[in-house]
């Protein structure tokens, strides 16, 4: 099988915004505890946070961490997790139905962040509180006022403000299972009177408001038309959600599944535009993605738990090789469309539906889907080009057209560098790649990685890294895309 791919220099997208390749952290199962914080682990620091967690997570270089939810959000106060931790209270927690003791909160997180390399990108409960609440935050966290909530951080030890600059207006509000369900209307005000207050104090800070929890909510449309209808002067994104898996064993229709993601970021896209025209507004409303992954396996696991655990092993998915491909081209998806995709948040980073795992005690290691998230993260910064494919197709059981060879082509002019993303959903066959260029004087191979296993079901373990990427030789412009596999080529030019 033979496949074309033609770029032309000038034929731009957008340049990428790093924060497409953000990610979540939660307080859900052993997220946050016996995942990022292990005080008693050899590795911990003085704060309890373990350093080869935070190793692993500077490898992803990853720019902006959500946080603290999620489901979890819709029930916290906030004010928990801040202050002396002997006096913190120990807490039902609704969404997961564990304990809460908050030992980790806003102050201790901030911190892990810095020493992690990242931002925060702070979520807000709009579900069991409000505007005022939400409003006291910001000022906790951004001002250097004479006054009591930056007055509240400077007593618990923090003399400068955190400086969070990105904030959720609540999580899935259109989801029974969120705490304090809401309305599109009730969402929509409730949104638009704490983006208000929390832009007073500090007019600085990027909203985003919640659109539909997933493509397939029978409100999905007029959900986002209606928040919109309110918020679209306050806010900068609107948020979409997608989760994907395999549930029927399908694995060529499993890896068409980011063409649904495509089409769900357009249709999203052409909302906000719509409302924009409708408001007559000079401003676009943006999307974020702050929640994608494959996750299906352990979807109803928390149904099945004992309640009232602390750090309960709750959604720890075991991921193989097929997902990692879908990974993968979920990753392409957002460089596509980033000319309205500016924020990413693959969900989660550790232990739960995560790329990183840890054992309580031992060691830390990586699933499959880590290394097509480390390499879209280091390499896949610049201008996204808009890509021409000339393949062989299959059909999806939607009925789509989907080209057996799936891609992304940035073009990294800090380093002088044209990167190809490219994913080989056939089963049975390797495919021979011809690379067209426009605009570009001279290509030389720097190196062409590849994600391959026999086994589409092989997984890693903490003892056995059985996918992991491979160093293919390449020699000219041309390239051998082996049967499902998920690849990157550099050129220099």
């Amino acid at each position: 099988m033979k496949a074309k791919i033609s770029v032309e220099k000038n034929n731009v997208i957008d340049k990428i915004d790093r924060r497409i390749y953000g990610s979540f952290i939660e307080h859900l199962g052993r997220a946050v505890y016996n995942g990022i914080y292990e005080p008693t682990h050899k590795c911990a620091d003085e704060l309890g946070f373990r350093r080869d967690v935070i190793d692993l997570v500077k490898s992803l270089n990853v720019p902006i961490v959500r946080y603290p939810g999620g489901n979890f959000v819709s029930g916290y106060n906030w004010e928990d997790g801040t202050g002396p931790r002997h006096l913190r209270p120990k807490k039902l927690e609704l969404a997961w139905f564990s304990v809460e003791t908050n030992e980790v909160g806003v102050d201790e997180f901030q911190e892990w962040a810095k020493r992690a390399g990242t931002d925060v990108m702070m979520a807000v409960n709009l579900g069991t509180r409000g505007p005022d609440e939400a409003r006291a935050l910001v000022e906790y966290c951004n001002l250097e006022t004479d006054t009591y909530y930056a007055n509240m951080r400077r007593k618990n030890g923090f003399d400068k403000p955190f400086g969070f600059k990105v904030w959720c207006l609540g999580n899935e509000m259109d989801g029974w299972w969120q705490i304090c369900h809401k309305t599109a209307e009730e969402y929509g005000r409730a949104a638009t009177e704490a983006a208000k207050v929390m832009k007073w104090v500090d007019p600085s800070i990027e909203l985003v408001a919640c659109g539909s929890a997933d493509a397939n909510m029978p409100t999905f449309g007029e959900w986002e038309r209606t928040v919109l209808d309110h918020t679209y002067d306050y806010v900068d994104y609107l948020s979409l959600h997608c989760y994907f898996g395999n549930y029927d064993g399908d694995t060529k229709n499993f890896l068409a599944r980011v063409e649904e993601m495509d089409r769900f970021i357009k249709t999203t896209s052409d909302i906000c535009d719509e409302i924009k025209s409708k408001k007559n507004s000079d401003k676009t409303v943006n999307l974020s993605f702050d929640e994608w992954n494959v996750w299906y396996r352990t979807k109803d696991e928390e149904k099945k738990a004992e309640k009232w655990q602390y750090a309960p092993h709750l959604l720890e998915e075991k991921y193989n090789f097929e997902d990692a491909i879908l990974v993968g081209c979920m990753l392409m998806s957002l460089q596509n469309n980033c000319d309205r995709v500016k924020i990413g948040c693959i969900a989660q980073l550790v232990n739960v539906i995560a790329p990183i795992m840890t054992e309580e005690g031992a060691d830390a290691w990586v699933q499959t889907i880590f290394y097509p998230y480390f390499y879209a993260s280091l390499y896949g910064n610049g201008k996204a080009l808009k890509v021409g494919i000339d393949c062989p197709s299959y059909k999806s059981k939607e009925g789509w057209d989907v080209p057996y060879v799936y891609s992304s082509v940035i073009d990294n002019e800090e380093s002088g560098e044209l990167v190809l993303f490219l994913a080989n959903r056939s089963l049975e066959c390797d495919i021979e790649l011809v690379l067209s260029v426009d605009g570009y004087e001279s290509l030389t191979p720097i190196e062409h990685i590849m994600l391959y296993h026999d086994d589409l079901n092989a997984q890693n373990t903490k003892d056995v890294q059985n996918v992991k990427p491979k160093n293919v030789k390449i020699d000219s412009l041309n390239a051998t895309l082996k049967k499902h596999s998920w690849n990157m080529i550099r050129l220099k030019y």
